[in-house]
């Protein structure tokens, strides 16, 4: 039997963040963007995604970074601003694995009941999940302007190849090719979409018998700061324990090695000539030969 979403109270019986869900409406894509200190990152994030989805819901958890401040900025510098949506979430979220698994799921402070509550203001065609360290590039745009029209015939869930790169300075970065993540990040917005409670994380459902749709290799690409704690989201780092954390362990293990001095196999040293920031040249089209010709 099919689960279809309802709205539903929290534990805490806040009723300022019950879940109610929108029915979809007119436009394609809302992209939503859970963030909590994403400050260094969303001046490269946010454009694109403005570029191609008709509206942009950014839910921020708590930043102490100016966070907010930065989005609206970027925001209005797009003439985006009628586009945007800014919410704040103020409850502490528990971290992926154990402390995600110790709570209940309709708690303000469970990962799946601020997902549902997040994803329950988008009015679109589909739900466009994105996170505030991802940056698409210019075949990405691209690929999903052009995606708009096959999904007037269609409902189809849109898995998106994505890239760990990992940032040094303003002039060098390093690629991962050895780890791509090709999850789904975009559904319809039905009633039987939702999430729900998975062992390290929350777990997205949708309609069964949908179509999948794959975008090309070089989409987008995660942006992992050296010298930040890139990992302080999960309750522990020993992503050894089960298959179903290899890719952090393998983001573990480069990230440290390259912050070290190391380059491990698969793992292409990228370098701007100066006249850009090699986020922006990573951008760029000629950059996929990295994982084209790997």
């Amino acid at each position: 039997m099919t689960q279809t979403r309802k709205d539903f109270v929290n534990l805490e019986q806040l009723t300022d963040f019950e879940v109610r869900w929108n029915d979809p409406g007119d436009g394609v894509f809302t992209a939503v963007l859970r963030v909590k200190n994403e400050a260094e990152s969303l001046p490269w994030v946010l454009p694109g995604v403005l570029r191609v989805a008709e509206s942009v819901i950014l839910v921020d958890n708590g930043s102490d970074d100016g966070t907010p401040d930065i989005a609206k900025k970027v925001v209005e510098e797009q003439g985006a601003t009628s586009r945007f949506q800014l919410l704040e979430y103020p409850f502490q979220v528990s971290r992926c694995g154990s402390e995600h698994l110790a709570t209940p799921p309709t708690s303000v402070h469970s990962l799946t009941y601020f997902y549902n509550w997040a994803f329950s203001h988008v009015k679109t065609q589909y739900y466009w999940k994105w996170d505030g360290d991802m940056v698409l590039t210019e075949e990405g745009e691209r690929s999903f302007e052009e995606l708009k029209w096959q999904l007037e015939a269609t409902d189809a869930v849109i898995n998106v190849p994505r890239y760990p790169v990992y940032i040094e300075s303003e002039d060098v970065a390093y690629l991962d090719t050895e780890m791509v993540n090709r999850e789904p990040w975009a559904w319809p917005n039905r009633k039987e979409t939702f999430f729900v409670k998975s062992f390290e994380w929350e777990l997205p459902l949708w309609p069964q018998n949908l179509t999948f749709l794959r975008l090309p290799e070089w989409t987008c690409f995660e942006l992992k700061w050296l010298g930040s704690d890139e990992f302080q989201h999960w309750s522990k780092t020993d992503f050894s324990e089960t298959r179903r954390t290899r890719r952090k362990a393998r983001e573990w293990e480069v990230f440290h090695a390259v912050s070290e001095g190391n380059v491990p196999f698969g793992v292409h040293r990228v370098e701007s000539p100066g006249d850009k920031h090699v986020i922006d040249l990573l951008r760029e089209p000629a950059s996929a030969r990295y994982v084209l010709d790997d």
